[in-house]
C-alpha cells in the first residue's frame, strides 16, 4: 500500500500522489489506477502529467458508483477495523494512527468479490423497479 494523507484535495495534491506512486513502484511495471469521477483527476495539469507518464492507466468508476471501487471497501474495512474503535483529538493525532497502520502491507491480501455480477443486480433489482423510470 502506497499512501499519503493531505488535507486539501486539489490537482496539487493529486500530482504529488502521482509522483509518490510512480517514485515507489518499479518502472518497468503499468500502473493501472482505479478512481472516482472527482474532477481533480481530470484536469488539464492532471493530463499533461499523464501524458508524459504512458505507464499510468486511469479508471474512472461511473458517477455514483463507489461501491464499485475496492478502493472504497479497504476505506471502510480502515473504518470498521480501526477508526470507529480510536477517539482522536485533532486531525494530526487521525493522520499519526493511520499511518501507524501497517498491518495491510505486512500480509496484504487481494479483495476478492464472493458474488458473481448476477446475484448483485439480483440485489438491486427490486430497489430499482422502486425507482420510477429506473429502466433497470
Amino acid at each position: 500500500m502506497i499512501a499519503q494523507h493531505s488535507r486539501r484535495h486539489r490537482y496539487q495534491e493529486f500530482l504529488r500522489f502521482l509522483k509518490l506512486i510512480d517514485a515507489a513502484v518499479t518502472k518497468y511495471l503499468d500502473l493501472h489506477l482505479v478512481l472516482d469521477n472527482y474532477a481533480t483527476h481530470k484536469t488539464p495539469k492532471v493530463k499533461e502529467w499523464l501524458i508524459r507518464h504512458p505507464r499510468f492507466h486511469m479508471h474512472l468508476t461511473p458517477t455514483s458508483s463507489s461501491w464499485l471501487n475496492l478502493v472504497e471497501r479497504w476505506f471502510a474495512e480502515l473504518t470498521n477495523r480501526k477508526l470507529r474503535r480510536s477517539a482522536h483529538c485533532s486531525i494530526t493525532e487521525l493522520e499519526a494512527d493511520v499511518r501507524a497502520d501497517h498491518e495491510w502491507n505486512a500480509d496484504p491480501k487481494s479483495f476478492v468479490w464472493t458474488k458473481t455480477a448476477d446475484q448483485i443486480l439480483d440485489t438491486l433489482a427490486p430497489h430499482c423497479q422502486r425507482i420510477n423510470d429506473s429502466r433497470h
